[in-house]
């Protein structure tokens, strides 16, 4: 019998460990290794206290982006935040160099990198369906390194992934000239990342801070 318990607390041991390994696992990763659905996802806001700050937060910076009339939504209960920009207003027609008008709208961004590892940003490139795949996957590589390039020459892009999804994910049919143009886009989402927690955990959320914590 106590041969039995033994056996039983060394396997919930072995449990609690492997728990524990896979926990920290999923803690420690490096956002340029995941896809973009795993990237949406993590890091994990485990504490609801802590999530209810952030969402808040999430919230009033969305109202303050709406107001600077950019298309803003708000995913993953609030936490996450969406924008999109037409290409046409960062490009122009089957150009990759971005232009002007691009670097203005994209200038309120900066503040983002500002302060590395508050937030995570994902800048997602699409096209419509004109052209071959190879060449709209490729178009849209062009102008989502164009855009990657131009933070990084303004700031740090330690917390800034790119992807390009070609015509892979249009947001309507591809049968006019205006759904076309509406499925050529950037999107830019905004993920609180290890900054914006620890102050979240601290009960002050001021992207203006700069975190002296690892």
């Amino acid at each position: 019998m106590r041969r039995s318990k033994h056996i039983i607390i060394a396997l919930m041991a072995l449990l609690m460990l492997a728990g524990q390994q896979t926990l920290n696992a999923k803690d420690d990763y490096d956002i340029y290794d995941l896809s973009l659905d795993e990237n949406l996802e993590l890091p994990e806001i485990k504490n609801d206290k802590h999530a209810d700050r952030i969402q808040e937060y999430q919230y009033d910076m969305a109202v303050a982006f709406k107001k600077s009339n950019y298309d803003v939504e708000i995913m993953r209960d609030d936490e996450v935040i969406v924008i999109t920009i037409p290409a046409s207003q960062l490009f122009n027609a089957n150009d990759t160099v971005l232009n002007k008008i691009g670097e203005e709208r994209l200038e309120p961004f900066l503040r983002m990198i500002k302060n590395p590892g508050f937030y995570k940003m994902l800048l997602v490139m699409h096209s419509d369906n004109t052209g071959s795949e190879a060449y709209t996957l490729n178009l849209t590589r062009q102008r989502v390194n164009a855009i990657f390039d131009w933070f990084d020459e303004h700031g740090s892009v330690d917390y800034v992934v790119p992807y390009a999804l070609g015509d892979t994910d249009p947001i309507v049919d591809n049968n006019s000239v205006e759904n076309r143009k509406r499925n050529r886009r950037l999107e830019i989402y905004l993920v609180p990342e290890k900054t914006m927690l620890q102050q979240a955990k601290k009960g002050v959320i001021n992207i203006s801070h700069i975190s002296k914590e690892k």
